[in-house]
């Protein structure tokens, strides 16, 4: 990235600014109004050539004003990635809404939700698959007509529960049986990892344990564990801002995809929100990983509870964006998770 001045930074600022605002593009005539130095029209408008040849400025019409190019969005998010402090308002809206949350499926929930609403972006979340998401317990509970109510927790404290079809009945005892084998032989394990497991003692332990082994072999082959699923859970709110933000119907055909299909969502923030980063980070044109999405913006930040990374966070949305705002709130909603979680220990 190229190096320039304090004065070229400062007219380089209040023109991704003032086009942020407007979305027109910016001439000198406004700069010089806004300008609080008094530089006349003649220097801002040899600044901004400057720029321009630095590769920060874009000039869409030839007698038009100047535009920020995807260097000069990517300058500017840089320097401002540094000076992150949220208005007391978004503080208030952003508590409000994270009060009395207590299980980290329901904050990621609600983080996509707060972060549509304050970029006027799309609010993502995307939870990991860390040791909050291993088994704590199972309990089975048997209901009328063959079906089992199976009931899930997670160390995370999250409560799946699905009522299963048996193809045989089932006593409670044998319910408990098998409830008491799972706990005792897999509390800790990630769920996928018992799954797995319980498929090969099925068979190799079923002349040993034959009654209990059937049972849990029904209970498992009817989706007992298939609740607590440890697949990464992904939340998106706000493609409705997209819809009344976005002009080019084929651009936005392609994000909405892309949206819609949450695995190439988690590829996407696997990609630039690196979990060991420690602030939030800026992406400009994310084309690496997905061509479609070339003009379009990724402000992310890994949510963690002390050293446990337990998901990402982030906004996507277009390069003209308010980048102060949503950088604030992204980082706030990020170091706001590890102190709601640490509050509850």
């Amino acid at each position: 990235m190229a190096t320039i001045g304090r004065r070229e930074q400062e007219i380089l600022t209040a023109i991704v600014e003032t086009y942020i605002s407007t979305g027109e593009p910016v001439g000198s005539r406004t700069l010089v109004r806004n300008n609080s130095e008094g530089l006349s029209a003649a220097t801002i408008r040899n600044v901004m050539a400057d720029l321009a040849e630095a590769g920060m400025l874009a000039q869409p019409h030839t007698s038009s004003g100047r535009v920020p190019s995807v260097e000069g969005y990517r300058y500017y998010a840089e320097k401002l990635s540094d000076q992150v402090s949220l208005k007391p308002d978004d503080q208030q809206t952003i508590q409000r809404y994270f009060h009395g949350v207590t299980e980290v499926q329901e904050f990621m929930e609600r983080t996509s939700h707060v972060l549509s609403l304050i970029s006027s972006g799309v609010g993502v979340a995307v939870t990991s698959t860390g040791p909050r998401k291993a088994l704590e317990h199972v309990h089975f509970q048997c209901l009328a007509g063959l079906r089992v109510l199976a009931i899930v927790v997670t160390r995370g404290g999250v409560v799946h529960d699905r009522v299963l079809r048996m193809p045989h009945n089932v006593e409670q005892s044998e319910l408990d049986l098998a409830a008491r084998y799972i706990n005792d032989n897999f509390r800790g394990w990630m769920i996928e990892d018992v799954r797995r497991e319980l498929e090969r003692r099925i068979e190799q332990e079923r002349s040993e344990y034959d009654k209990l082994m059937r049972s849990v072999a029904q209970l498992y082959q009817s989706g007992a564990l298939a609740a607590g699923d440890t697949a990464a859970e992904v939340f998106v709110e706000g493609t409705a801002n997209l819809v009344r933000s976005e002009n080019d119907t084929d651009r936005l055909r392609q994000l909405l995809k892309t949206l819609e299909e949450k695995t190439r969502i988690v590829e996407l923030l696997s990609s630039y929100v690196d979990t060991r980063q420690e602030a939030v980070r800026v992406i400009i044109g994310l084309e690496d990983t997905m061509p479609d999405l070339s003009s379009f913006v990724l402000i992310g930040a890994p949510a963690r509870s002390g050293q446990e990374i337990l998901g990402r966070v982030a906004v996507i949305g277009p390069t003209r964006m308010d980048y102060q705002h949503t950088i604030t709130a992204v980082s706030y909603i990020a170091r706001l998770f590890d102190k709601l979680l640490k509050d509850q220990e």
